[in-house]
């Protein structure tokens, strides 16, 4: 089974309460299965307009990526980021 992909490419406008967005997340992480395979990180814009916080988060499956996005925990988390930062996430399966 293909495993799933979140990808998020943020600008941070405030710093603080991004931070408290970011352990809401990372509980709601560990309580979903989710392996953080980059999280910020030195980055550089090859093609097109990059952001300066990049997040890639491995999920056993699609459906599980989603239940992560979807759930109660993390719905919470976003309500905190929405003010803090201004970005895309995407969910993509991952090749068999």
């Amino acid at each position: 089974m293909p495993k799933g992909y979140i990808i998020v490419r943020m600008t941070v406008t405030d710093p603080d309460t991004y931070r408290d967005y970011a352990a809401m997340a990372s509980e709601a992480m560990r309580q979903y299965g989710c392996k953080p395979l980059v999280r910020g990180g030195r980055h550089e814009a090859l093609e097109g307009e990059a952001r300066p916080r990049n997040v890639v988060l491995e999920f056993d499956s699609y459906e599980a990526a989603r239940a992560y996005y979807f759930s109660p925990e993390y719905q919470a988390a976003i309500a905190k980021r929405r003010p803090a930062g201004i970005g895309e996430v995407v969910l993509v399966e991952g090749a068999d």
